[in-house]
């Protein structure tokens, strides 16, 4: 049995909530989505919320500490 496991069997977990909400919430430009390589890119690139891990990983980061603080026993990738 996993850890996971294990603590689901004594109680109910509480996964993170909506990330892409939150990254809306940041109120992101389109430069913000344009990772490091990938700054001339000529297709607009906004909302591609996966390319956050790479352009701005700190924000990334702090959205998943805010679900943690706020309570959350898992958070998911943002992949």
């Amino acid at each position: 049995m996993t850890d996971l496991e294990r603590i689901a069997a004594q109680r109910i977990l509480v996964l993170d909530g909506a990330m892409g909400t939150m990254i809306q919430r940041l109120g992101l430009t389109e430069e913000d989505f344009h990772p490091k390589g990938m700054e001339d890119h000529k297709i607009l690139l906004k909302g591609n919320n996966e390319l956050l891990s790479l352009s701005r990983p700190e924000a990334i980061k702090r959205i998943h500490e805010q679900y943690l603080e706020a309570g959350a026993d898992i958070v998911e990738t943002n992949t």
